[in-house]
């Protein structure tokens, strides 16, 4: 079994080097919200608008291996990297509202329609104030491992012990947000997809939670896996994400 994996491993990804040949990185730059950010597409100009948006203190490269899925199937991929992190000059104080509100600017100024959204950890966060201040601006949501405020997991004390060991003000924010009342999760109409890991620094239950309080949504836990491990190089959750786009017509 283990051989079969590795075989189709390989052939896998050997699919998403020419998907790299044939569509590569278109890199840019827009200014939205005082914010001058860096950005990056791929896939066929005509493709629907996707927009990957990464974790704390990553950058587009985080989702390269989604971004190359995606582009495969023929959408057209948007990768920024949100303020301050990436190849965006650091800043001294860093607050969700302003990352979701940088997300709404980067999607208006570039003219998307509705497009679909995914976000892993912050970006799952950052996904979901998006279209709770500005309801309508997008398409099919997925977020992996997001969160509604920082009590979230099973070991959230010695995740607490990491960030002030890490003392930047990018992890110092994740102590007091994000904030969100899940009631105020029913302001986000449209189909959202919500993820996880059996093994995710955010528990089950957290996550379960944040689907009951969305109007319309599904739930997928996928069995033994972290908070990066369906993620990072893997093709899981960039197939689970182009069947929920499909059953919505996206």
């Amino acid at each position: 079994m283990n051989v079969f994996r590795i075989i189709g491993g390989f052939f896998y990804f050997s699919y998403l080097i020419f998907t790299t040949l044939k569509y590569p990185e278109e890199p840019g730059r827009v200014e939205v919200n005082g914010q001058n950010l860096f950005f990056v597409t791929r896939g066929p100009m005509d493709g629907k608008p996707v927009v990957l948006l990464h974790g704390n203190g990553g950058s587009h490269k985080s989702l390269r291996t989604q971004a190359m899925e995606l582009a495969k199937a023929g959408y057209r991929v948007y990768s920024p990297d949100s303020r301050g992190q990436g190849a965006n000059a650091p800043l001294t104080e860093y607050h969700y509202a302003d990352m979701a509100e940088d997300s709404y600017c980067f999607i208006k100024k570039l003219g998307l329609d509705k497009p679909a959204v995914y976000g892993w950890s912050d970006g799952g966060i950052i996904a979901l104030m998006l279209e709770m201040a500005h309801p309508g601006t997008s398409g099919p949501i997925v977020i992996s491992g997001a969160n509604l405020y920082p009590d979230c997991g099973d070991d959230f004390e010695s995740f607490k012990e990491w960030i002030i060991s890490e003392g930047t003000p990018l992890a110092m924010m994740m102590l007091s947000e994000p904030q969100i009342a899940p009631e105020d999760l029913s302001a986000i109409k449209g189909p959202v997809l919500v993820t996880a890991g059996s093994k995710d620094l955010i528990s089950i239950e957290h996550t379960r939670l944040i689907a009951d309080s969305l109007p319309c949504s599904e739930l997928e836990i996928f069995e033994g896996e972290t908070h990066g491990s369906f993620i990072k190089k893997s093709p899981k959750i960039g197939r689970r994400m182009l069947e929920f786009f499909r059953k919505n017509n996206y």
